[in-house]
């Protein structure tokens, strides 16, 4: 559900953005607004992003190799991350050079197309509307109890946070574009156009910055949530089993590792100690899915004698 959740929400952001950016072209063109051409360079740099988490999520899909052995899914951590970069630098220093030129040298928005900014906004923000709503709705089949923060924090699936930080950018980049674009109507003073380009600016690099710290621990190997730990340790423990130490790492979004060290009793045959650890294994894979590649190493415990050591 979340791989096919995730799709769901990066086409209809795709769908949108690609039409978005269009008009707010158009709009430029006609008005040459600063804040529609950030705007514009905006929509085209989620347009790209939405692409590469396509198509990270295609090559992660690919079939473990003597290579990689352990498969492909970290592909969508780093096609996540590079969306970060294009965000950073296409959208944000983009508008912030954009800005800093405007206000250098202000201009009104003149003409008989005045009111075509205005409009394309609106359509805009009904259209990334829609594309915020359908990734809330999907990131919601996963969320559960979390908070929006803890979640965008604690998702092993990068493209539902990706989507919902860009769709959430988005929207408060149309309203700061409708606030500048509005104001230099009302005034006839292009500095207020300039403002609202540089504040798309921070924006962009604000949310760019959140999505590459997130995105970053996501490639150095994040260990299960909480609660898959609690699961694994459940499943582990129903037959008396002693966990002696335990490690979990996500190889991708829906893969988990779990390395334990578990007791086994001294007098315990070695057909015996191969049953229990097949137990195990189907318990904890029973409890949480996504465990695919358990290693248990049996071991025993000895207990040191009082008043020894």
């Amino acid at each position: 559900m979340a791989a096919g959740g995730g799709t769901k929400a990066i086409v209809a952001a795709l769908a949108a953005n690609l039409t978005i950016a269009v008009l707010k072209f158009i709009a430029f063109f006609l008005t040459a607004s600063s804040s529609m051409l950030a705007e514009a360079i905006h929509s085209v740099a989620d347009s790209g992003n939405q692409l590469l988490l396509l198509v990270g999520g295609k090559r992660a899909k690919r079939a473990a190799s003597p290579e990689h052995p352990f498969g492909y899914g970290r592909e969508r951590y780093i096609y996540a991350f590079i969306v970060s970069i294009v965000l950073f630098s296409v959208g944000g220093l983009f508008a912030l050079y954009e800005a800093w030129e405007k206000f250098q040298h202000p201009h009104g928005i003149e003409g008989d197309f005045w009111w075509v900014p205005l409009a394309v906004l609106v359509g805009a923000i009904l259209a990334e509307s829609f594309s915020f709503r359908t990734a809330i709705i999907e990131s919601n089949h996963i969320r559960g109890k979390q908070s929006w923060v803890k979640f965008v924090r604690n998702a092993k699936q990068p493209e539902l946070p990706v989507i919902l930080l860009e769709d959430f950018g988005a929207l408060l980049g149309l309203l700061f574009a409708l606030f500048g674009v509005s104001m230099t109507l009302a005034t006839g003073n292009g500095v207020w156009d300039a403002l609202g380009t540089a504040m798309i600016g921070l924006l962009l690099v604000a949310i760019a910055v959140i999505l590459a710290v997130e995105t970053k621990s996501l490639l150095l190997g994040e260990s299960a949530t909480k609660e898959d730990v609690q699961r694994i340790t459940e499943a582990l423990e129903a037959d008396g089993t002693r966990i002696i130490h335990l490690k979990t790492l996500h190889l991708g979004p829906e893969e988990l590792l779990v390395a334990a060290k578990i007791s086994m009793g001294a007098s315990e045959t070695g057909q015996e100690i191969a049953k229990g650890i097949d137990d195990a294994e189907q318990r904890i894979r029973a409890a949480v899915p996504i465990a695919r590649v358990i290693y248990l190493e049996p071991d025993i415990v000895r207990v040191q004698a009082p008043g020894l050591g």
